[in-house]
C-alpha cells in the first residue's frame, strides 16, 4: 500500500512542477506583451440603430504638423428624413463634425472630424461616437452612440 501512495505522490509532484513551469512561462510572456492585441485592433465603425456606420468606410489621416482627422460614412435608417445637430468623437481623437440638415432616409453622408490631438502615422485611434439627431417635424432630439477604431496611415 505504501508503494502505491509513493507512486501517486511522485506522479502529482512531477506534473505539478510541469504545470507550475508552464504558468510561469505564460506569465513572463504576458509581461513582455507577447499576448497584447492593443496595436492590432481591426478597423471598426459601429453606430447603434437606427443610424449606421460601415466599418469598411472609415479612415484616419495624419495631416500637417501631426494634426489629423477621421472620416467615416454615416447612414440614415430612421425611416424618414432627419436633421443631425451634433456628431462628436471621444477617445484618442476628440472633435466634432458638421451638422447635417435634411439627411434623407436610406442615404449616406460623409462625416469628417478634426482631431484635437496630434495624430502620428501608424497610430491606432479608438474611442466612442455620439450622434444627436431630430426627425423632421419632431420636437425631441435623440442620441445614438457607437465606437470606432482605425489606424492612421
Amino acid at each position: 500500500m505504501r508503494k502505491r501512495g509513493q507512486a501517486a505522490m511522485e506522479f502529482l509532484m512531477t506534473y505539478g512542477w510541469a504545470i507550475l513551469a508552464a504558468v510561469i512561462v505564460i506569465g513572463v510572456l504576458a509581461a513582455f506583451g507577447v499576448f497584447s492585441v492593443g496595436d492590432s485592433l481591426p478597423t471598426l465603425c459601429v453606430v447603434n440603430f437606427p443610424l449606421n456606420c460601415d466599418q469598411n468606410q472609415i479612415a484616419a489621416t495624419s495631416g500637417a504638423a501631426g494634426v489629423g482627422f477621421i472620416q467615416f460614412i454615416l447612414g440614415n435608417g430612421v425611416g424618414n428624413s432627419i436633421d443631425v445637430s451634433a456628431i462628436s468623437l471621444t477617445g484618442d481623437c476628440v472633435g466634432t463634425g458638421a451638422a447635417i440638415a435634411g439627411f434623407a432616409d436610406g442615404t449616406v453622408a460623409t462625416v469628417t472630424v478634426n482631431c484635437a490631438a496630434l495624430v502620428s502615422p501608424g497610430q491606432v485611434l479608438k474611442g466612442d461616437i455620439s450622434v444627436t439627431y431630430m426627425p423632421n417635424g419632431g420636437t425631441l432630439s435623440n442620441t445614438v452612440t457607437g465606437s470606432y477604431s482605425v489606424t492612421a496611415p
